[in-house]
């Protein structure tokens, strides 16, 4: 059992140079309400990649920015908690130990794993690296989402409770590595695309390129 460390909620901003609008930056909050779609006043500027019910609150690992400031020593004032457009930040949670489909109460609200973030060219623009999210997909370390199946408050402080876990559960960075892959075995592609608790997108791609890799 952990605890909440951080929450992070934002509005829509610029990045330089191209001004492109983005959801990446956020600010500290104390306190949340949770609907549906994440945190209430969060916005996220494109649904097609971030936000909506199946990608409603990111979490991202405070041991992943260890990683990152370890090789880029350059981002040590800046790649801190909240920095990546992550909603939650607590210790002992990574995505070696939390697992597709896990069931987690926070305050009053209760969450799902539905699957990772795809790291995208907003995390180079936001840091000024043209290197940082190709080093976080190959890494594994690109944090969660969750589904919201109960809304309610989260508060800073808030106990972490993992209520509900699969025996046969895949975590995120299994999932990671096994996408990342150039070419992925066909049974693990097949056992990714059969966790019940995987985002429909998620599946549908995958089953796309199982046909292509092994079918065509």
């Amino acid at each position: 059992m952990t605890n909440v460390l951080g929450l992070y909620a934002g509005s829509i901003k610029f990045l330089e140079p191209d001004g492109e609008k983005t959801g990446i930056y956020k600010d500290p909050v104390e306190t949340v309400e949770v609907g549906i779609n994440g945190i209430i006043g969060d916005v996220q500027a494109d649904k097609r990649f971030h936000g909506g019910p199946e990608k409603a609150l990111h979490q991202y690992s405070i041991y992943s920015y260890e990683k990152i400031v370890n090789s880029f020593a350059e981002l040590e004032l800046i790649a801190v908690p909240g920095s990546i457009g992550e909603n939650i930040s607590s210790s002992r949670l990574d995505d070696s130990n939390v697992n597709i489909g896990d069931i987690y109460r926070i305050g009053s609200v209760l969450l799902q794993v539905s699957q990772p973030r795809s790291p995208c060219w907003k995390i180079n623009s936001r840091f000024d690296n043209p290197k940082l999210a190709k080093f976080i997909a190959q890494n594994q370390i690109s944090g969660w989402y969750y589904r919201v199946k109960e809304t309610g408050t989260m508060t800073i402080g808030d106990q972490i409770q993992l209520l509900e876990r699969d025996t046969d559960a895949v975590s995120i960075k299994q999932f990671t590595h096994i996408t990342y892959q150039h070419r992925p075995n066909k049974d693990k592609l097949n056992r990714l695309i059969n966790i019940p608790a995987l985002n429909i997108e998620w599946k549908t791609r995958l089953k796309k390129r199982l046909e292509y890799l092994y079918n065509s």
